[in-house]
């Protein structure tokens, strides 16, 4: 932030890092051990009068100056300038903090050059016992620069009490110290041991060459016991939340974990079968890859420690971006652009989010990742996401990613870096107009002529908005099924409603009656269900033409298996249902028209990838269903799609309990609503109720636009009943904290209730039973005083819109007002009076059955009780 980026591109996510210092750690290590590695096998030499091995020495010596001091020398300068351009702010805090640790790790350092050349050079000049105390000097001056630079490293990891006192010995000291010198002590050695045998396998006498690379395999297997023991003590010296997000939250980490436990394995075994007697080829082969593996060994460790710092660069004091922890709220108030010292734009428009977007990767970014390189690019991470999507996984990335910062600007710059990554690196876009929607020529009105006709059919679904998943192939979640509800009165001075000895029968618009329309969604129904599916019936067996079953009000057609998908092709979210009373003869006694309202547009592409399956504009492709069941594998460890590629499709509710289709899942996870509510709200809540329809059907702009009664109309919102996608998540997520499922706990975590002042407040409820209410509004059927319904739902299924009745106990209240969400008057996208069609039948005007003093469709004398409910008689407000 305090300084100038260089823009590395492919050159970032720690290529440098892996290129440069792993390799000069590697060397620094060996430069540790090997100095040991000279004095004890000149001391064999010696005591076993060998001038052979002595003169091995001497070789080796001049091989061990040439690698660490030429090598070992070019590196450490290049790790320097490579901190210094990935992360000057964090290089300046070990420079001040630590100078005097480095001023006497150069002191050290100029010994080890000094007495490593004396050595190296003096074979024949100095006496045995002067020489060996050269060689002791070095690896003593070696290994406490190895003890000053592990204290200087492992602060960075661990900085302890030095986060509170900034005390110089706090930090060195740190909780890691002791551990990682011992670990990184055993790493030396066995380094020594590697590189002794790149040598000793290299010498032509056989005798010689066995009896040395026999010692060079026992100085690289000795040292594996210690490494052993501080590999373990090094892992619980970690604070326990650093510990569980290395080895469980950070998916990133697992190849390198099992690297390194697959090569302290492999190098072991090797070491073992280099003291076999093997030709001399076969060993220096062994010998040459040996050493290949122990840097990627060093690799898989190095990059194990460096990732454990996440979302640090120092932990708890400086992220990996170089803003201070203390300074992330200033920061966020401020912006990053102002912060910013080198940062030529300080405020985002619209003309400029390319270039203020990529001045955000620049200074947020780039020290982690890369574009179009070899590591951690940001392209195939974000190739999914939409710019809209990839704003609300910044806003709250760290949410789900431990080992990522909080995002550190305004909301105005998350959009401007979720533009510059999704649109101008890999060219994904938002819609940047409305779905074209081209309305019926014509809507039909059913006859009904109220001199001559002696019956009212009333017709409804139970949801007014209802969405479907058509991606069977991986997983299933909504399969089709639309409850469909009818109600026949008979007209007179007291109306009767008629159950018995009359018939209803449905009939689907027949461009919906083909079969094919669903196969998407049932050809995997055996694997998903344990049973084969019809298309044309469903999970009930209900035909999409037949008839209704008699209850004690009304008639219903459960779970009847509607798609939005005519057989000419395309997308209608609103087929056509006519129904048909009849009596016991066969004679018509009345007929009428209903929408099934049913829906596939659910904006999972958004954040997941893969484009609309029809029509350009609803339907899930393979590719977004099969990228959702990736990201569950990730996060929740499972292994969905590898089982849904094996031909196995899931069943979200085999393990998340729905009560909407009677499903209790594994009683183990989350039921179905807390589980998505939950999770998409730790993104998408600061959207409002652009969060709502990012799924649902119902955005303005979109193919379905579900939501269209006269609250809609009335420029409602779903956050009216529901408040904001957190307070409706929390609500749910509560009552399965109190059942005792510790995931609702850590998804309510950063949730923060917007219509109320604290998540105690929020009443715990259960999907499809506790909803919002008309009358908590509407209270007593009056004038609203009040928009605002949050936090006030139903006691049970009966007390639902949808399952009561009015005061007679006679009509269902959706009879005469339709369903929720679809409330009369209603305006259909499709064809403006769609769903108005029965009260255009019955009444001549789209308002409720009944309203404006209407009581003519079903009495034949004047009315003038408020029979049905109180303030039934007012004229309709909303006209």
């Amino acid at each position: 932030m305090n300084y100038p980026v260089l823009n590395l591109d492919v050159f970032g996510g720690g290529l440098l890092i892996a290129l440069i210092a792993v390799f000069h750690v590697y060397i620094a290590h060996f430069a540790v051990g090997g100095g040991l590695f000279l004095v004890l096998t000149e001391h064999k030499g010696y005591r076993e009068q060998n001038p052979a091995i002595i003169e091995y020495v001497r070789r080796h010596a001049k091989f061990f100056l040439l690698v660490t001091m030429v090598a070992g020398s070019m590196t450490g300068v290049g790790i320097w300038f490579t901190i210094a351009l990935l992360n000057p702010g964090a290089t300046s805090v070990l420079i001040h903090n630590f100078v005097f640790g480095w001023a006497t790790e150069w002191v050290f350092f100029l010994l080890e050059i000094i007495s490593i050349f004396i050595y190296a050079y003096t074979f024949d000049s100095l006496d045995r016992r002067t020489h060996l105390l050269m060689g002791w000097i070095y690896f003593g001056a070696a290994w406490m620069s190895l003890f000053i630079i592990n204290g200087i490293i492992d602060f960075m990891l661990t900085p302890g009490n030095w986060i509170e006192n900034h005390s110089f010995w706090s930090g060195f000291f740190n909780p890691t110290f002791w551990p990682a010198l011992f670990f990184r002590t055993a790493l030396a050695l066995i380094f020594a041991g590697l590189f002794g045998l790149l040598t000793a396998t290299r010498i032509k006498n056989p005798e010689l060459r066995h009896h040395l690379v026999r010692y060079c395999a026992l100085y690289l297997l000795i040292p594996f016991v210690l490494l052993l023991g501080s590999t373990w003590w090094y892992k619980i010296a970690l604070p326990p939340e650093l510990r569980t997000m290395i080895f469980q939250l950070m998916p990133e980490m697992q190849p390198y974990i099992t690297g390194f436990i697959l090569f302290s394995a492999v190098l072991f075994l090797g070491g073992l079968l280099m003291a076999i007697r093997l030709p001399r080829c076969m060993s220096c082969s062994a010998a040459v890859i040996m050493v290949v593996i122990g840097l990627l060994y060093m690799g898989c460790f190095e990059f194990i420690r460096e990732g454990g710092r996440r979302p640090y660069i120092i932990r708890n004091y400086m992220y990996s971006n170089s803003i201070l922890k203390q300074d992330l709220q200033a920061v966020r108030q401020q912006g990053v652009l102002k912060t910013a010292k080198w940062s030529r734009e300080k405020r985002v428009t619209r003309d400029n989010r390319l270039t203020t977007g990529k001045t955000l990767y620049n200074l947020l970014c780039l020290s982690c990742h890369s574009i179009g390189g070899p590591l951690n690019d940001i392209k195939p991470m974000t190739k999914n996401f939409t710019p809209w999507g990839l704003e609300n996984m910044i806003g709250a990335i760290d949410r789900f990613h431990p080992y990522m910062p909080p995002f550190a600007g305004t909301r105005l710059e998350a959009k401007a870096l979720a533009y510059y990554i999704a649109f101008g690196l890999n060219g994904r876009q938002d819609p940047s107009e409305p779905v074209a929607i081209q309305p019926l020529a014509e809507v039909k009105i059913p006859a009904f002529n109220r001199e001559t006709d002696t019956y009212v059919l009333l017709a409804w679904t139970d949801m007014g908005m209802q969405a479907i998943t058509d991606a069977s192939r991986s997983w299933m979640m909504l399969p089709p099924g639309a409850n469909l509800h009818a109600q026949l009165i008979k007209r007179g001075e007291i109306p009767e409603v008629v159950t018995e000895n009359v018939q209803i029968s449905y009939k689907i618009d027949p461009a919906f009656a083909h079969p094919a329309a669903a196969i998407e969604f049932w050809q995997n129904a055996p694997l998903l269900y344990g049973k084969k599916i019809k298309p044309d019936t469903g999970l009930s067996g209900n035909p999409l033409t037949g008839t209704m079953k008699a209850g004690e009000l009304d008639f219903s057609a459960d779970l009847l298996p509607v798609v939005p998908y005519p057989a000419g092709g395309g997308y209608m979210p609103y087929p056509d249902m006519t129904l048909t009373a009849t009596d016991t003869t066969g004679k018509v006694l009345a007929t009428t028209k209903t929408v099934i309202p049913v829906a596939t547009e659910m904006g999972c592409s958004t954040c997941h990838g893969g484009q609309w399956r029809v029509d350009g504009r609803a339907g899930l492709s393979r590719t977004t269903a099969d990228n959702i069941l990736a990201v569950h594998d990730r996060l929740s460890g499972t292994d969905l799609k590898q089982q849904a590629a094996s031909g196995r499709p899931v069943l979200c509710q085999q393990c998340h309990g729905d009560s909407r289709f009677g499903l209790q899942g594994n009683g183990r996870q989350l039921n179905m609503s807390a589980s998505i509510h939950g999770f998409h709200a730790n993104f998408l809540d600061p959207q409002g109720a652009d969060a709502c329809t990012a799924c649902h059907p119902a955005a303005d702009n979109g193919a379905s636009r579900s939501f269209r009664g006269i609250h809609h109309t009335l420029e409602l919102k779903c956050t009216n009943c529901h408040g904001s996608l957190a307070d409706h998540a929390l609500s749910l997520l509560k009552a399965e904290q109190a059942a005792g499922k510790k995931r609702a706990s850590v998804l309510m975590e950063n949730l923060k209730p917007e219509m109320v002042a604290d998540v105690a407040e929020i009443i715990p409820r259960q999907p499809w039973v506790n909803e919002p209410d008309c009358l908590n509004c509407h209270v007593d059927f009056q004038t609203p005083e009040d928009d605002i319904t949050f936090n006030k739902y139903t006691k049970n299924e009966a007390a639902l819109f949808r399952n009561r009745t009015d005061a007679s106990g006679q009509l269902r209240c959706s009879g005469c007002h339709n369903a929720t969400h679809a409330l009369y008057p209603a305006v259909n996208p499709y064809g403006r009076n769609l769903d108005n069609r029965q009260p255009l039948q019955y009444q001549n005007a789209p308002f409720p059955i009944g309203s404006n003093k209407g009581c003519a469709v079903c009495h034949t004398v004047p009315m003038d009780e408020e029979m049905h409910h109180p303030n039934m008689l007012h004229t309709f407000r909303n006209q």
